[in-house]
């Protein structure tokens, strides 16, 4: 089984408005709401690509009622821990002449409520995969994801990591199974500017050294690298396409590369699915599905 954690799940209100001004009345011309949150978004397109997983993470109030309708709504099992003060976070994304957003605080997490995470995590068997992905809230001890991978050590599980800085560095000595930073992230862990695909090489060997076992970059618009843990170097430019929407691509791209990996056991495979459902998603208004990954696929099998 694959699961997925989201420490602060959110509501994301997306609204267009034609010609935004401040301090008046403005109406929307298009709106929606989608489930949000990086692990949320992994559960989604694992589920699109027919991979049953389970959702966890924090949820409180009609705000966290509504988040797990919309899971549910879309296929994805959930068993969020309800928090008893505060409200699952709405955050507000407006399209205009220039691109705003209000992100919501999210509910108070107790003590009481992390030590119910970790019975969930303790139920994991031997051959699950857990997807670590996001901030932590910080109403959370900062080692958060650093703690979990100490209590699981002793599991056969792998173990995906999403996350930036010292919350991505941290958990290296507990050996993930696969980081992704973007390239951005791999040169401020290290106080450098990265600037080609041999350079995130260099640098993804660097994680390795620490104890990741297989260092995932996405490069946006440069594409991919992947050095994996057997020594293998993998490179793709980015498939050619209209980009809709980057949020989620860098989830999708993690999700991508898990599905490829459950599928065949093969890191080249898993790098050409975390690649093509990377771009389908930004390629896309929504998180990608399986036809539109598939098509990507099949159109762009010469950058691999």
């Amino acid at each position: 089984m694959i699961y997925t954690v989201t420490f602060n799940p959110s509501l994301d209100y997306i609204v267009s408005v034609e010609n935004f001004k401040a301090g008046e009345v403005n109406r929307t011309t298009d709106e929606i709401i989608f489930p949000g949150g990086k692990g949320i978004n992994v559960s989604i397109v694992l589920k699109n690509l027919g991979f049953d997983n389970t959702a966890l993470g924090f949820m409180a109030g009609f705000t966290g009622d509504e988040i797990s309708r919309l899971l549910e709504e879309k296929g994805v099992k959930t068993d969020f821990i309800h928090v008893k003060k505060g409200l699952s976070r709405i955050n507000v994304k407006m399209r205009s002449n220039e691109e705003s957003e209000i992100n919501g605080r999210g509910p108070e997490i107790m003590q009481e409520d992390i030590d119910k995470l970790y019975k969930q995590l303790d139920k994991l068997q031997e051959g699950d995969t857990l997807v670590l992905a996001g901030s932590i809230p910080s109403v959370m001890p900062e080692s958060m994801y650093m703690d979990i991978m100490r209590h699981l050590q002793d599991k056969k599980i792998d173990i995906a990591v999403d996350a930036t800085r010292d919350l991505l560095v941290n958990v290296l000595p507990y050996k993930p199974f696969v980081i992704k930073p973007n390239n951005h992230e791999l040169g401020e862990i290290f106080n450098v500017k990265i600037e080609t695909k041999d350079d995130v090489v260099k640098y993804a060997k660097k994680l390795q050294e620490k104890g990741a076992r297989n260092v995932l970059v996405s490069m946006a618009g440069d594409g991919a690298v992947l050095v994996t843990e057997d020594g293998q170097e993998f490179r793709a430019e980015a498939p050619k396409g209209d980009l809709k929407n980057s949020v989620g691509a860098g989830d999708s791209m993690v999700a991508g590369f898990v599905a490829g990996y459950l599928t065949k056991k093969d890191y080249f495979e898993a790098f050409k699915m975390g690649v093509c459902t990377g771009s389908a998603s930004a390629f896309s208004e929504e998180l990608a599905t399986k036809a539109e990954v598939e098509a990507l696929y099949e159109k762009n099998k010469d950058l691999f």
